[in-house]
């Protein structure tokens, strides 16, 4: 079997309801899908890795509480920035919580560099399926809380 990393760069054709998700988290459901628990786990500590490092421009404000994502049982701090009507998220994150900076590298991946109105359009089931997938249902509700932070960072975005 290929690679789990390799499987998620490839072009999958996906029916998707509504058309709501981007193209690479439409891939990244339908691989997760597909690993079993080994590679999924494997999966998961690539993408942990992975994790960008926060820019210096937001390392001073990382302690701030408006930055902070407090329904997150582990301390995540999250920033975006608009280029061009293009979002871009940035967060801090421990590196002993792997299994959040693999979640929220997920995320990043797959939101950054979109317009704000796509962001927006993830469907509200998104995290929960894609925890179905990980078989990390326990860590649903942070990620939902960290989504519904990008998508208010959207709404602000559009709103500038």
């Amino acid at each position: 079997m290929p690679h789990p990393l390799a499987l998620v760069g490839q072009a999958l054709v996906t029916e998707n309801a509504g058309g709501s998700l981007t193209p690479e988290l439409e891939r990244v459901l339908e691989t997760f899908s597909r690993l079993g628990r080994e590679q999924t786990m494997q999966a998961l500590v690539e993408y942990a890795n992975r994790f960008p490092e926060l820019p210096e421009r937001f390392a001073a404000l990382a302690a701030s509480e408006e930055h902070k994502v407090h329904e997150c049982m582990t301390p995540v701090a999250l920033f975006s920035e608009v280029d061009d009507g293009r979002i871009r998220f940035y967060a801090d994150v421990p590196r002993n919580a792997p299994t959040i900076r693999a979640l929220l590298s997920i995320l990043m991946s797959g939101l950054n560099d979109h317009p704000a109105e796509e962001v927006l359009a993830i469907p509200a089931d998104f995290v929960s399926r894609l925890m179905r997938n990980v078989g990390l249902s326990t860590r649903e509700r942070g990620l939902q809380a960290i989504l519904a932070r990008m998508k208010r960072h959207a709404r602000e975005a559009l709103a500038a």
